[in-house]
């Protein structure tokens, strides 16, 4: 089968595509014939800093969404023929950038039948990371109010229509030409992060989620009601946001995207249900997977890139 491989740390032109061996399901697994793969931005950094893989070689990827080839002993949840989308288990799992791709059978569920392959690519690895953040840490409740950093961006996009989903007053952080788009998704209000200070301009907020680090993380507790809750979805070096959330009587919180036949069972209930829609920026086809980094690196992209396998 042919694969997307890197054999040293670098960037873009690192990534080559390669013919390997077909995997073949272990107990508990499926073989995933691959239609689409999400490109997301931990793929870039994996790519360039070897994070949590180490050092190459590797195939990266966890979103996918295809179509079951064969499964191992002990599964019954699916059969072959059955269309799937997911995310394998983060970090350790990835390698949907692929013809082919096996992974444990509770990372899946039925691609819903409103949802092309290219769109239940583009959804898991976004979509749990907002319904985790959200809902199993933040528990977002109606009526509460939430800010949702890069509001436009993978992870963005989808917690503004999650939280509303739950019913929540939601305001997005965008650049000034984004805000019709992110006002699209449903948000209540958005703000030019490059004109104003959302300091300033979003006050008694019960819930903020954090993609972007920094000092956009530290400021962004005192936005906090009393009570109210930072949920950053980039961990590490965490200490003086913990420390200064204390003191200010706020709570705050880091997290990784676990993969989650729950979380995925939810999201694609709002999918059917027309509650949740990803947009996708651009599509590549698997060969061009460098591209698709490359775009990715700029920062400008709205919502999602996806690599398409098969027609």
């Amino acid at each position: 089968m042919k694969a997307i491989r890197q054999d040293a740390l670098g960037d873009p032109d690192v990534l080559r595509e390669v013919e390997v061996a077909r995997p073949k399901p272990s107990v508990g697994q499926i073989l995933v014939a691959v239609h689409a793969a999400g490109v997301n931005p931990t793929d870039w950094k994996h790519r360039r800093f070897g994070a949590f893989l180490g050092e190459p070689p590797f195939t990266l990827g966890w979103d996918v969404s295809g179509v079951v080839e064969a499964v191992g002993i002990g599964v019954s949840l699916f059969q072959p023929g059955d269309e799937v989308f997911g995310m394998l288990p983060y970090p350790y799992g990835a390698g949907s950038h692929a013809e082919y791709v096996t992974g444990p059978t509770r990372a899946f569920v039925p691609r819903p039948a409103g949802l092309s392959h290219i769109e239940a690519g583009a959804l898991p690895l976004v979509s749990l990371t907002a319904w985790q953040a959200l809902v199993d840490n933040a528990h977002v409740e109606p009526g509460q109010r939430v800010l949702v950093h890069a509001a436009a961006g993978g992870v963005g996009h989808v917690a503004v229509q999650i939280a509303k989903a739950r019913g929540a007053y939601v305001i997005g952080t965008a650049s000034a030409a984004k805000h019709d788009f992110v006002r699209g998704l449903g948000a209540d209000e958005v703000i030019d992060y490059r004109s104003a200070d959302f300091v300033k301009e979003a006050r008694d907020i019960d819930v903020v989620l954090d993609p972007l680090g920094g000092d956009d993380r530290l400021r962004s507790l005192e936005v906090l009601r009393p009570g109210g809750i930072l949920v950053s979805i980039l961990p590490g070096n965490f200490g003086d946001v913990a420390e200064r959330a204390a003191a200010l009587g706020v709570r705050a919180t880091d997290m990784l995207v676990e993969h989650d036949q729950a979380g995925m069972a939810a999201v694609a209930a709002l999918a059917e249900s027309g509650q949740l829609r990803v947009h996708v920026s651009d599509t590549y086809p698997l060969a061009d997977a460098a591209k698709a980094h490359a775009q990715g690196e700029t920062g400008r992209v709205t919502g999602k890139l996806v690599l398409t396998v098969r027609p």
